[in-house]
């Protein structure tokens, strides 16, 4: 069983930074490749970006556009959302999850999930 925890969601203006961490807890929790996906009002959840549990490698989906970075620090079992240049449509609950797999951008792939932490971008 792995715990996830989010953190450092709040209130950002457009242009504005956010970074947000994911603690994770439990047997291994090391090992698993991780996620960050959101869901903002009235919509489906969907996928912002993953990594691989060594760090060595990320993806991310389209919209990002180079404005957010995935890291993780195994030290400190966390992993982080480093998001950069936010504008309104960013609004959502984001979620960290872990899976055994990598490279999914599914969520049915993800095991494990957070409770979310909340990101409002005010225009």
């Amino acid at each position: 069983q792995v715990q996830l925890v989010e953190s450092g969601g709040g209130l950002v203006q457009a242009g504005g930074s956010l970074r947000l961490s994911c603690e994770a807890s439990g047997r291994t929790s090391n090992n698993y490749n991780m996620g960050w996906f959101r869901q903002a009002p009235g919509k489906e959840r969907e996928f912002v970006g993953g990594i691989m549990w060594t760090g060595s490698n990320t993806y991310y989906a389209d919209f990002v556009k180079g404005r957010f970075t995935i890291s993780r620090a195994n030290t400190k079992n966390t992993v982080y959302l480093q998001m950069n240049s936010l504008n309104p449509e960013d609004t959502a609950v984001y979620y960290c999850a872990a899976a055994t797999s990598y490279g999914s951008r599914w969520s049915a792939d993800y095991h494990y999930w957070g409770q979310g932490t909340q990101v409002t971008v005010s225009s």
